[in-house]
């Protein structure tokens, strides 16, 4: 004789009811888990930072400890520290598997091999070197030089130094657009006398071929190849201005947070990532509509930027606290805070800045702080607490049918001759 046991029909129904609630809390708790953000220690005032997809590291300038930190981005840990003097602007090459960072006052670029994080030459720039871009259409390194109000040339071949482009306004960030042949330097002027202007480089004569005016104070500047536009933080208008390279005309501004910094793009969602080192944020801007579409909150002042493609995460570095931030895209909380304006000159803000705003070197500051967004933190506790409660309300109204269902309809063993 076998015996069959047989679920009674109500029953049943309770068990699948919970299996099916277990299965969609186990896929859903574990991406709430990944959308946590983590904070990676590296060494003092963090000013730069760069992906390198070829080794799936993140590059970052140490201006206060003379370092630059190699993030691993499978472990999100750091894997070595290199010794470089003042490093703030890092670019990486693909062609030479190099590393370029900035010796603010070495007037020099120290030049890394991201096979063995060694130091393979130093460059000698022009004086206060700041902003970095690659340029892979001709295979140079382009470094602005605030000091000397000019642009250096890096072949990454060579070496050597090419005519350094003169006549730019204390540039800072710069960007290199592909699409056509030019580099977009930020010029905000110097302090006092502010020019509030993006100079136009094109690569070909290694000469400026436009001014173009945008908010006040602007620092970081990021290319947008999916749309062909150029995105630039200004610091003074906590905006963003947005040009484009086809007509090299400013065509619209999107507010952000206070004093946005470190500026850029992700191609695979088409949007904008800028750090606002006053409000302690990262803002998201869609490049298709030019609005604010989510906010991440970072402590400790963050400045700079790098996407992680492979990861899909960003990378933010921040001044204060000496850490590094891993945002999950999907970190973000969506807001419609912001709301865009489109003009060709936004040359009316009535905003003011200070000095520092365009200092030649990164201000010092002793504060610290830790931990990431307690916001994002507290509200997945919250929603697990939220599911252990449903769990337990579940099981036992999966209890309570059973009993019923025994106490309706006998034995729920069959015996089968």
């Amino acid at each position: 004789m076998n015996v069959l046991v047989a679920l009674h029909p109500t029953r049943k129904a309770a068990t699948l009811s919970l299996l099916s609630v277990l299965m969609l809390l186990s896929a859903f708790v574990p991406s709430l888990a990944h959308a946590l953000p983590t904070t990676i220690t590296v060494g003092a005032q963090p000013s730069g930072i760069a992906y390198d997809p070829a080794k799936g590291e993140l590059f970052v300038a140490n201006y206060g400890s003379n370092t630059v930190s190699v993030i691993s981005d499978s472990t999100n840990s750091v894997v070595a520290n290199i010794t470089v003097r003042s490093p703030v602007g890092v670019v990486y090459d693909p062609a030479k598997g190099e590393i370029f960072v900035i010796n603010l006052f070495g007037s020099a670029v120290s030049v890394i091999s991201d096979s063995d994080n060694s130091v393979l030459a130093s460059v000698l720039v022009g004086s206060e070197p700041y902003g970095i871009a690659y340029d892979p259409a001709k295979g140079e390194v382009l470094v602005s030089n605030q000091g000397s109000n000019s642009l250096s040339v890096i072949s990454d071949a060579t070496g050597s130094v090419g005519t350094p482009v003169k006549g730019l306004n204390a540039p800072l960030d710069l960007a290199y657009d592909s699409a056509k042949g030019q580099a977009f330097v930020v010029t905000p002027g110097p302090a006092g006398s502010l020019s509030n202007t993006v100079s136009v480089v094109s690569d070909s004569s290694n000469s400026v071929v436009a001014n173009l005016t945008v908010g006040i104070a602007p620092m970081g500047i990021a290319y947008d190849s999916g749309k062909g536009e150029l995105f630039v933080s200004n610091q003074g208008s906590n905006s963003l201005s947005v040009i484009s390279d086809s007509s090299d005309k400013v065509v619209a501004s999107v507010n952000v947070g206070s004093n946005p910094a470190g500026v850029v793009y992700d191609p695979a969602t088409g949007e904008v990532f800028v750090a606002n080192e006053g409000a302690n944020t990262v803002s998201a801007v869609s490049d298709g509509s030019n609005t604010v579409i989510g906010t991440a909150d970072v402590a400790g002042s963050p400045n700079t930027l790098a996407f992680d493609s492979a990861k899909g995460e960003l990378f933010v570095t921040s001044y204060v606290s000496d850490t590094v931030t891993v945002v999950p895209e999907g970190s973000f909380v969506s807001t419609s805070s912001a709301s865009p304006s489109t003009t060709s000159s936004p040359t009316t803000a009535s905003s003011t800045t200070s000095a520092s705003v365009t200092a030649t070197s990164p201000v010092s500051s002793n504060s610290t702080t830790s931990g990431s967004s307690s916001s994002i933190s507290w509200s997945y506790v919250g929603l697990v607490a939220a599911n252990a409660v449903l769990l337990l309300i579940l099981g036992g109204l999966a209890v309570v049918r059973s009993r019923m269902g025994r106490a309706q309809s006998g034995p729920t063993v069959r015996q089968l001759v």
